[in-house]
């Protein structure tokens, strides 16, 4: 299956470097192109795509708002956050509006290849200890939340899931996880996969940010 690719960043040389890298694999083509937010969202309508790698800094509609509006969407594509200096207040506001991940833009050609195969099959591209650092920087502007949380969304879990999405909240993977509560790593990612579905969730970034949000887990990591 070829993977149908956008590009949208308003530097042309960078979009022709991306498009370059691309062209020469066999599972992959660029299939649109945009400047801005507006003119993405107005190619998407016409356009069938399935990954698109959205720059976050643009004229006339920036990358967070452009993904917001595209996530937003019946069947929207997964959208990949290309941005210039790590741990960007953009790359957050990026996740939170719907992207699957967030990366550098001087990331080498084959890691942004395994991430845009990566986010095409349906899985986050964000590493854990990367969440755990992005998250750790803007946890302090999101509610803190009280002791004993009780949203009615963190109600559904049970007390092992909930102990779950903690642990996935504080940056450890589901090998870690398992390790740490003495699972296998397969029960540790059928706990994950109940999690998403109870909480509407795409994916374990979003079990992140939700964790943070509700203040099931606090700034530092703690849960």
């Amino acid at each position: 299956m070829t993977i149908r690719v956008m590009l949208v960043d308003d530097q042309v040389l960078l979009r022709t470097g991306f498009r370059m890298v691309l062209a020469a694999q066999p599972d992959m083509e660029v299939v649109a192109e945009a400047g801005d937010g507006v003119e993405a969202l107005q190619v998407l309508r016409s356009t069938e795509v399935d990954v698109v790698l959205m720059d976050v800094r643009m004229p006339k509609l920036d990358g967070v708002e452009a993904t917001r509006r595209i996530c937003s969407g019946p069947n929207p594509p997964k959208v990949l956050i290309l941005t210039t200096f790590d741990l960007d207040e953009y790359a957050f506001s990026g996740l939170k509006a719907g992207a699957s991940g967030f990366m550098l833009k001087d990331v080498p050609p084959g890691d942004l290849l395994a991430a845009i195969r990566a986010v095409h099959s349906g899985d986050a591209v964000v590493a854990p200890s990367t969440t755990r650092r992005l998250l750790d920087r803007f946890a302090p502007m999101l509610p803190s939340g009280g002791k004993e949380p009780q949203h009615k969304e963190l109600q559904r879990l049970t007390e092992r899931e909930r102990e779950v999405m903690i642990l996935v909240a504080q940056g450890l993977s589901n090998g870690e996880i398992a390790a740490r509560l003495v699972l296998s790593e397969a029960t540790v990612k059928t706990h994950v996969g109940r999690i998403l579905t109870k909480l509407g969730l795409r994916d374990r970034v979003q079990v992140v940010v939700m964790a943070y949000e509700t203040g099931l887990v606090r700034a530092g990591g703690r849960g």
